[in-house]
């Protein structure tokens, strides 16, 4: 199933009024996209597990997570090379979705996407993002990897979308905003959310904000 021009219209345009959210001149800010792109990559691999001299279990709901984290950050890079323009960010993404391309070149290289597991693709991301790259095709295999479609990826990204709203709503700029919600992140209790609710459903945002609500609101009176 591939990435459809409406569902890449309706995440940039989710990106741009985020980004915009944090900060209204985002795009003259300049940020380092890639950077955070690296970053996301590494908790990725933290939880896919990579330590060879002990037992590690890949917690998978948490990678795909890292997964969306990571796509919010690469449409953010392709926004900010189109400075904030939707439309043209649109076309470049289509254009490098159209090649349906099957290797990676990198360092001199070229990797064959299917001849790679899932730990070194996220290396090769991270590889990438270093050097102000990203790569597709590569994160389409890593989306299939893990289980997931840009279907699925559409409706998780409206999820951490409608988090990251209610992160800002909250404090999350000034630093008043609490993450740990009785113990746990307030991603983990995204993805209970999403696992409860019609990605479907014309009012999805609308549900998913309330549904967080509740819960942050039941971690501030216990503190």
């Amino acid at each position: 199933m591939t990435l459809t021009e409406s569902q890449l219209i309706d995440m940039l345009q989710m990106q741009h009024d985020m980004n915009s959210k944090v900060n209204t001149d985002w795009v003259l800010a300049n940020n380092n996209w890639h950077r955070a792109i690296q970053v996301e990559g590494v908790e990725a691999i933290e939880h896919h597990g990579w330590k060879w001299w002990k037992k590690q279990d890949c917690d998978m709901a948490q990678l795909r997570m890292e997964l969306v984290d990571i796509w919010h950050f690469i449409l953010s890079a392709a926004l900010q090379h189109k400075h904030g323009n939707v439309a043209l960010a649109r076309l470049d993404m289509m254009a490098e979705q159209n090649l349906h391309q099957k290797t990676v070149q990198f360092d001199n290289q070229y990797f064959v996407l299917a001849q790679l597991n899932l730990l070194a693709k996220l290396d090769l991301l991270v590889g990438l993002a270093t050097v102000k790259r990203t790569s597709l095709a590569l994160f389409e295999s890593l989306l299939t990897d893990c289980g997931m479609d840009w279907t699925l990826l559409y409706g998780q990204y409206i999820g951490k979308n409608v988090l990251n709203v209610f992160r800002q709503d909250h404090g999350y700029k000034d630093g008043s905003y609490l993450k740990i919600w009785h113990g746990r992140e307030d991603n983990e209790y995204l993805v209970d959310a999403l696992e409860m609710t019609d990605l479907n459903a014309s009012d999805v945002r609308a549900t998913l904000y309330q549904s967080l609500k509740l819960q942050y609101v039941s971690a501030l009176e216990k503190r």
